[in-house]
């Protein structure tokens, strides 16, 4: 439809037609489903909503199949006075039937590709069961592994993030200019705007507060680069910023995101998120709630009404402007232009069943490539890893036969479709002797069957982590530790005197040191998703070759909490030289330096990086190229992250230690050797300054290369006005 229709058909609406349009209810309170009989009577009462309302709203949130959502598309075209189509939008976060790895496992991945595939095969699924709009990436950085919602971010750096949030919008929207005609993409939803990953001490809907300068130099960037990227969608968060919740909050949302942004396409809320800004304080009532969010440019609210009963009396009593309702109702249509939806409000599903795109073999081995893209070799003391096949196993721990590997915020995956750890193994090594655990403490009972099953083995393999509950949405935790009886399993195993493996599996970074102390290899896997048993048994027998880096600081403990890679300097700092001096800034009882620190990884190949000299000096606005030549000196074919970092060495602000400004993943056979030329532009070297202009300011420059944030080799660089 061309634009000027879509304009006419918003001249066409009534009042009442274009308010419904910014609403958005679950599919049960629509005609046309299954469930409709029991569920829409009670529920539409509570909400106060009558079939006015229902057959002029503009979205749906989630629909079970394609099935479903044909029939209420159907149901609803035959009461919808102009034909104006229903939007479908889902949670597809990190795989639809095919679950991949939680998405900071696949920011341990340091690879855009492997994150745009796993967002192109979710659209190919989603779409094929009738979703339209998928509420990812989440950009939110975060540096608190306290917050359950971690394991849906790709970590503590904004670089990272950025690139890898690109990729996704990528991977979901393909040519976001033809999504109309492809018809396996969908389009996404960049959330939570802005900094929900901030929320003071790791709890769940906390409030956040951060400079204005921290949150456009480390907070916005991703938010920015995928908006950038094209993405249909912007996502509220629940928290505040600077005091004022984001729902309603006009400088956030008009001045930021629309204006600096340039973002053109719909804003929606989070769950409820309208209706919260009442308990915020920050409005007294839904009448209240519904103006300042509308004023702020909240396009459509998701599950609370509002809009619905408030808008229309705002409007009539002069309160707020019909033509702003009229902006929001016209980006509305604009999306379902987009997706091609006036056309054909089934996107082709109403001809052509495409149940044969989920769940294929081909997407399972795209997931099972991610998870081991995804996976972190973090110890490997004496090469234990990899394997012999013919090795025989003691599989052990409380994850050795569960199905629960799939991960926080998994909406649509099965664990029945999942492999499991034992599985996995059985595929591939010969002897596999198993004694599930329990989370809770070992009975008398359960160490004779471990002692005996381990007897006559080559090795322990234990499978440890968390249970998908104790993250996610609303799985904050005090105390980012295991079960004790974790703990207490490994080191009882390791007095058995046989070599230990542990596998994690955990959608957030743990305290692990005992861990590490406890055994002879420690493997993070996070949740690998539906492949998770096969992923395990590759890495296991080096049928593929770690690769992974850490994309979020492990702490020593949970007292260290935030520790990040990219920090400020202090007045005080402890350095190599006058470590034990007590007037600097550290801790008494535990190092300052995380446990291990961010792009931290190993793999069982060896790297060797050799840069080519830098300049003395760089004209201002000149980029700097870094030149990096790697070979795999082992025997092993492998792949290797190379990492560059700046630090600005005096500005008019103080600066990070450290800042990521280029990675790439290599692949090297046994003794290959490539060369990486990286170019760090002007924008790498630029900061937001406290006037909120990015400027690059002459001075001392230190550009480090090497294989972590830790690992590096350091050159310096005078960047300055230079002819």
């Amino acid at each position: 439809m061309k634009q000027e229709k879509v304009q006419e058909l918003v001249s066409q609406m009534t009042l009442d037609e274009k308010i419904a349009q910014c609403l958005q209810l679950s599919p049960f309170l629509f005609k046309g489903t299954n469930k409709n009989a029991e569920l829409t009577g009670p529920l539409l009462q509570e909400m106060k909503l009558t079939d006015a309302h229902t057959e002029n709203v503009g979205s749906v949130l989630g629909s079970s199949s394609a099935l479903d959502m044909i029939g209420i598309q159907e149901a609803y075209l035959k009461t919808n006075r102009l034909g104006i189509p229903l939007v479908f939008m889902a949670d597809v976060i990190h795989g639809y039937k095919t679950v991949f790895p939680i998405p900071l496992a696949l920011g341990c991945s340091f690879d855009r590709e492997t994150v745009r595939v796993m967002a192109e095969v979710s659209a190919l699924e989603a779409t094929a069961d009738g979703h339209h709009v998928t509420f990812s990436p989440m950009l939110d950085l975060v540096r608190d592994p306290r917050w359950g919602r971690v394991m849906e971010s790709t970590g503590e750096d904004p670089f990272l993030n950025s690139e890898l949030g690109k990729a996704m919008v990528d991977g979901y929207q393909g040519d976001a200019s033809k999504l109309n005609e492809n018809l396996e993409q969908m389009a996404a939803c960049v959330k939570h705007f802005a900094a929900y990953g901030a929320a003071e001490a790791g709890l769940e809907y906390n409030t956040v507060n951060m400079s204005t300068r921290e949150l456009y130099q480390n907070y916005l960037p991703a938010y920015n680069a995928a908006i950038q990227a094209g993405a249909k969608l912007v996502m509220t968060a629940f928290n505040v910023v600077d005091g004022i919740p984001a729902t309603m909050n006009k400088w956030l949302n008009r001045d930021v995101l629309r204006g600096e942004m340039e973002f053109d396409g719909v804003l929606i809320s989070d769950w409820g998120a309208v209706a919260e800004v009442i308990n915020h304080g920050t409005a007294r009532n839904p009448k209240e709630a519904a103006q300042f969010s509308m004023e702020a440019g909240v396009d459509l609210e998701m599950m609370t009404t509002c809009y619905i009963h408030e808008l229309k009396g705002l409007i009539e009593e002069g309160k707020l402007s019909e033509n702003l309702l009229d902006e929001a109702v016209l980006r509305m249509l604009n999306l379902k232009n987009d997706l091609g939806l006036f056309e054909d409000p089934y996107r082709g599903l109403k001809n052509n069943d495409r149940t044969k795109d989920i769940l294929t073999v081909e997407s399972r081995g795209k997931a099972r490539a991610a998870g081991v893209e995804s996976a972190v070799l973090l110890e490997n003391k004496n090469q234990l890893l990899p394997l012999a096949k013919e090795a025989k196993i003691a599989l052990v721990g409380p994850l050795a036969t569960s199905p629960d590997i799939l991960g926080g915020w998994n909406v649509y995956g099965e664990e029945k479709d999942g492999i499991n750890v034992e599985t996995g193994l059985r595929e591939v090594f010969e002897t596999v002797e198993v004694v599930s655990t329990e989370y809770t403490e070992l009975s008398e009972e359960d160490k004779v069957a471990v002692k005996v099953a381990v007897e006559n083995m080559d090795v322990v393999v234990l499978a440890l982590g968390e249970k998908n509950e104790w993250g996610g949405e609303a799985g904050s935790l005090a105390t980012i530790r295991l079960p004790e009886a974790q703990y207490q399993l490994a080191k009882f195993v390791q007095t058995l005197g046989k070599p230990v493996v542990i596998t994690l599996f955990n959608g957030r970074p743990l305290e692990v040191k005992e861990l590490a102390e406890s055994s002879d290899a420690l493997l993070e896997l996070w949740f690998p998703g539906t492949e998770a048993g096969r992923v395990t048994a590759d890495l296991l027998s080096g049928a593929s070759n770690p690769s992974g880096k850490l994309s979020m600081s492990f702490p020593q403990t949970t007292g260290q909490i935030p520790v990040y890679y990219n920090h400020l300097r202090t007045g005080r700092p402890q350095t190599p030289e006058n470590k034990g001096e007590r007037y600097v800034s550290h801790y008494l009882d535990i190092p300052n330096e995380p446990f291990y620190p961010f792009g931290y990884g190993k793999s069982y190949s060896e790297f060797e990086l050799k840069t080519s000299a830098l300049p003395k000096e760089l004209n201002l606005g000149e980029p700097l190229h870094v030149e990096v030549t790697i070979k795999n000196i082992s025997d092993i074919a492998g792949k290797e992250v190379i990492q560059v970092y700046l630090q600005d060495v005096t500005a008019s602000i103080s600066r990070p230690v450290k800042e990521l400004k280029a990675f790439e993943k290599v692949a090297l056979q046994a003794g290959e050797e490539k060369t990486v030329t990286f170019e760090l532009t002007s924008e790498a070297f630029s900061f937001y300054n406290h006037q909120l202009e990015k400027v690059q300011e002459p001075g001392l420059h230190r550009v480090f290369v090497g294989t972590s944030s830790e690992d590096v080799d350091v050159f310096e660089v005078e960047v300055g006005g230079y002819v």
